[in-house]
């Protein structure tokens, strides 16, 4: 009998993650599973974006996998201005929304804080 094969968040995510780099990739897998450790998470590959959602809604995007980072973005409906996480938050036009975005370049830029709005962004979502 053939074993079942199980998925992976790679395999899951599809084309956006082919051809990334492997610190890339590592931190991609990184980030994923912790917000996985917060909460029930699904990963929905677009051309252009990675999202992530609860069952509700989608709660932040990947939107680069660069060399040796990956950029996420988090939509709130207010600013949250006194942080070291984000390094730009936008105001998105004629909505209620305002773009944190936030740079990885290693696993410990994960911290105690971005995990805090990570939080905030699936209470959000659920």
């Amino acid at each position: 009998m053939a074993k079942k094969k199980t998925s992976s968040v790679k395999e899951k995510s599809g084309d956006p993650l082919q051809g990334k780099s492997a610190q890339a990739l590592e931190l991609y897998d990184h980030f994923v599973k912790q917000y996985q450790e917060i909460g029930s998470v699904t990963v929905h590959p677009a051309k252009t974006m990675i999202g992530i959602a609860t069952p509700r809604k989608r709660i932040c995007y990947i939107t680069q996998l660069g060399k040796d980072f990956i950029h996420v973005v988090f939509p709130f409906t207010q600013p949250y201005d006194n942080n070291l996480c984000f390094l730009k938050i936008a105001p998105v036009p004629e909505q209620k929304q305002f773009n944190h975005h936030f740079r990885m370049y290693a696993k410990e830029d994960l911290n105690a804080e971005l995990k805090g709005f990570m939080k905030l962004a699936y209470q959000q979502g659920v």
